[in-house]
Order: structure tokens, then C-alpha cells, then sequence
């Protein structure tokens, strides 16, 4: 494997420097004019924007999700504890994963090029382990920006993104990872919406678990009392009610990774497991757990990853929470799950 940091690789960079198995763009995108504002990802493309060949990844194949770092200046910490964010990160590195997907809210400012340094800066392991990112846009990345501007640093930090604001990857045979764009519309007729149909209709049939990265939820527990403007909102509920009739009718089951809350969450509802894993180091927020909540463990704060492994026609995975009261800090596995295969 080349000593890069494969963050996602331009198609010119993988062609040139990886191996035809390794993650290579499946076409090339015109690039947008400086103040657009839209991903030119093709509505109706199908087939997967980026590939990993089955023969780099590893046996067996492991996955991270999380989100809502907020990398910023260490000194700040109040928006986020970044003791917690450092140790997110050593430990995920020491997991060496096949991908990582970031469910976003990866600056804590969009607009302020100093923290997408700290990013490349606190993730260096990630670099020195040639570990594959895939980020999704959170809303604080277009924080103390124009949209263009804040794009510009996004894409500045993800060269291989450049143009696109949602895309999917296919991560061997049997693994689907899609990132979504919630501060985009994904109601029905949309461009994202319309892209998204074309993407899950089109699956190649050995695909068996479809992993969707994004920020907001589109199922959580609903508060009332505290951060209910962080409540699931009607864009993403739009794509939940896509999801229900996806799920019912396709071969592949589906998970939904998203963040905004920071703290975690999983749900079932119509077949789709829903994680909320917004525990990367921002500001922790307490959750009113509501009976659906799968998880109801009241130890707080959550700061959090969740594992992957795909081990045989099973998904499995474990949410390891982060006890920085702990001397030293350690890692406890809080919540365990699996999806099988159809």
C-alpha cells in the first residue's frame, strides 16, 4: 500500500499511486464554478463514486463511525474537550480500520482555516497509518463563512471531495458507505434526494449492508425539555420515510450514522438501525432517553466511537465510551449490536 494518507484520493492521484484494487474514482467531475453552491454529482448517477477493491481490505473487515469533533484551538475548552477529541483519535488509529466515517461537524468554525489545521495536525496518525477518511458536512462547517467560502476551506481540507457535497463508496463487494449532505435538502424531487433513489436502486447485488454517514438525525429521541431545536427535522425525517420503503423492498439492510447531538443513541424503526454517535469531543449534551432508545445507560458524557466488523452474514457492532475520570482513562464497550444479512 503506498505511504500516503488516503483521505478519499483524487481519481489522478489513485490512479497514478495505487494499485487497481485500491480506492479509485469510478468517473471524473467538471469542476464548479468558485460561488456555486451544489454538488455537480449527476442526479441520476449510479454506481458508486469511489471503490476499494475486496483484496486490500482487511479479514475481517472493520469500519469506525463518529462524529462532532470540533477540532479547534486545544486551548478552547468549552465548545469542546479536547482531551477527549486527542483520545478519540490515538484510539481509532490504534483500531487501524478499513475506513473511518465522520458523521460531521469536523471544525468547530468552517469559516476559520486554523481549525481544519488542527484537523490535519491532531490526525496525523491517521496519515501515518494510511487510513481511508470519509467525512460527511456537518453545520458548522459552514460556521463565520459565505457557503462558497466555507465549501472552498471543505474542499481544501478534502481535495477528493472537490465538487461534491454527498457521494458513496463501494468498500469491498458487501459494504456500501453513502455520506449525505443534511444542510442540503434530501426532500423528495431534490438533486440529493434524486441521486440518493439512483444510488440504492442500483446496488450491485452483492452488496448486503449500507452504511449512510450524516449529521442530522433523522431518528432520535425527541426532547422537551433542552436542545429540542435539535430534534429531527423534516428534511431528514423525508429521508427516513424513503429508507422505510428501501429497506422493505430491497436485499441489502441499511444503518444510518448520523451526529448533531452530542451523545449516542440507536433506534430501530422500520427495519433501518438509526445511531446517533455525535460523541467526538464537542461539548457533550445530556439526552431525555425516550423507550425506543435502544440504549439506556444515563452515564454521561458519552464521548464515543462505534467499531464495525463484518464477521460471516452478520454487521456487528460495539460503542466504546471513553472514562476520562479514569486514572488512566480507559475504554468501556457500552452497547452492543448486529445486523444480519436478508
Amino acid at each position: 500500500m503506498p505511504g500516503i494518507y488516503k483521505y478519499l484520493l483524487s481519481s489522478t492521484i489513485a490512479l497514478s499511486l495505487l494499485g487497481a484494487g485500491d480506492v479509485v474514482a469510478r468517473r471524473s467531475f467538471p469542476k464548479a464554478p468558485a460561488n456555486e453552491k451544489k454538488s455537480v454529482t449527476p442526479p441520476g448517477q449510479t454506481g458508486a463514486t469511489f471503490t476499494v477493491d475486496e483484496g486490500t481490505l482487511r479479514k475481517p473487515v472493520t469500519l469506525i463511525a463518529y462524529g462532532d469533533m470540533r477540532f479547534t484551538d486545544p486551548a478552547n475548552q468549552d465548545a469542546t474537550n479536547p482531551a477527549a477529541r486527542q483520545a478519540l483519535v490515538a484510539r481509532i488509529a490504534q483500531e487501524q480500520p478499513d475506513a473511518i466515517l465522520l458523521n460531521g461537524d469536523v471544525p468547530w468554525h468552517g469559516g476559520e482555516k486554523g481549525d481544519y489545521a488542527v484537523f490535519q495536525t491532531e490526525t496525523e496518525v491517521w496519515r501515518a497509518g494510511h487510513l481511508r477518511v470519509y467525512p460527511a458536512l456537518g453545520n458548522h462547517e459552514f460556521s463565520r463563512c459565505e457557503v462558497a467560502q466555507c465549501l472552498e476551506n471543505w474542499w481544501t481540507t478534502f481535495p477528493e471531495l472537490r465538487d461534491r457535497r454527498w457521494y458513496s463508496v463501494a468498500l469491498g463487494r458487501q459494504l456500501y458507505a453513502i455520506a449525505l449532505d443534511s444542510d442540503t435538502s434530501l426532500l423528495p424531487g431534490s438533486d440529493q434526494r434524486q441521486w440518493l433513489e439512483a444510488q440504492i436502486s442500483s446496488l450491485p447485488a452483492s452488496v448486503r449492508f449500507v452504511l449512510i454517514t450524516m449529521h442530522h438525525p433523522p431518528v432520535a429521541d425527541i426532547q422537551k425539555n433542552f436542545n429540542v431545536d435539535h430534534n429531527p427535522r423534516p428534511n431528514e425525517i423525508s429521508l427516513a420515510d424513503y429508507l422505510k420503503t428501501a429497506a422493505s423492498t430491497g436485499k441489502a439492510k441499511f444503518l444510518v450514522s448520523a451526529g448533531h447531538i452530542h451523545n449516542y443513541e440507536r433506534a430501530i424503526q422500520d427495519e433501518v438501525v438509526y445511531l446517533v454517535a455525535g460523541g467526538g469531543g464537542a461539548h457533550p449534551y445530556p439526552v431525555e432517553r425516550t423507550p425506543s432508545d435502544l440504549y439506556q445507560d444515563n452515564g454521561f458524557p458519552n464521548f464515543h466511537y462505534v467499531k464495525f466488523v463484518l464477521e460471516g452474514d452478520a454487521l456487528k457492532g460495539t460503542m466504546y465510551r471513553l472514562d476520562l475520570d479514569a486514572a488512566p482513562p480507559t475504554w468501556q464497550a457500552k452497547d452492543s449490536f448486529e445486523l444480519r444479512a436478508k
